[in-house]
């Protein structure tokens, strides 16, 4: 098994009703991701992505931009251990 690590992302700007959870799903399984993604009642999308380093780092970038018609301003990340999440799913 390949060590796997886990990101916990809050990402703000204009990222809710712009299909920012949709494409994060998209992305996410491209990459072979697990984990979810769900807007916050605050405006900001909340998302956990688990796999390899490298990929976690890729989604991480990607959320950066995210969906095209998304303008985010900000991304906040910590990091931890794996907690075994399984696919990728929207939270609702």
């Amino acid at each position: 098994m390949t060590d796997r690590t886990r990101a916990h992302v809050f990402v703000s700007g204009r990222v809710q009703g712009v299909y920012y959870r949709a494409n994060t799903r998209d992305t996410a399984q491209e990459k072979d991701i697990d984990g979810w993604v769900q807007n916050l009642s605050d405006g900001r999308v909340e998302a956990v992505f688990e796999g390899t380093k490298s990929a976690v780092d890729e989604m991480v970038e990607w959320c950066h931009t995210g969906s095209p018609a998304a303008d985010v301003d900000d991304v906040e990340v910590e990091y931890s251990d794996s907690k075994g999440e399984d696919g990728f799913r929207i939270r609702r």
